[in-house]
């Protein structure tokens, strides 16, 4: 079992905060946004390989969990692994946390999709990328959760 791997590090400002002083929506996902690109690269699947391939990743499905409000200033980690993986799709975990408390902010899963470029259709992700993946994968046992399953019962759609 692998632990998660750091993928985020940042501050909230001032103008990412609504008008109730707390960060808004749309900066968690930014953020989340931010270590997926991490978690993938670390993967292999970065922008060289992506534009040498003609393949790319798609968010299929998000889920996300607010569980402490972060206000400007709070600086935070974003932690993540892979809780799955198939032949087209990985499924990863992201944990925000505030790192001046220690608190829990918010949890995301995230489904990928790899796809080929131009017909804009899931393809199988290379089989370097899956044995990376593999090894990272964490038991979701102990998460308590049943993760996203519509895209991954069948696969692919």
């Amino acid at each position: 079992m692998t632990e998660f791997t750091v993928t985020h590090r940042g501050t909230v400002y001032p103008w990412q905060c609504d008008h109730m002083g707390h960060m808004n929506v749309m900066w968690y996902v930014a953020k989340f946004d931010e270590a997926s690109w991490q978690l993938l690269s670390w993967l292999a699947l970065t922008r060289a390989r992506f534009a040498h391939d003609g393949s790319g990743m798609a968010a299929a499905e998000q889920r996300i969990e607010y569980k402490h409000e972060l206000r400007a200033g709070d600086v935070v980690t974003i932690r993540s692994t892979v809780l799955e993986v198939k032949d087209k799709v990985i499924r990863m975990r992201h944990e925000m946390t505030n790192d001046a408390t220690g608190d829990l902010a918010a949890v995301t899963e995230i489904v990928g999709v790899h796809i080929e470029m131009t017909a804009r259709k899931p393809c199988s992700l290379p089989s370097d990328v899956r044995e990376r993946a593999i090894l990272m994968i964490k038991d979701d046992r102990d998460l308590n959760r049943n993760g996203p399953s519509g895209l991954l019962a069948g696969g692919c759609r």
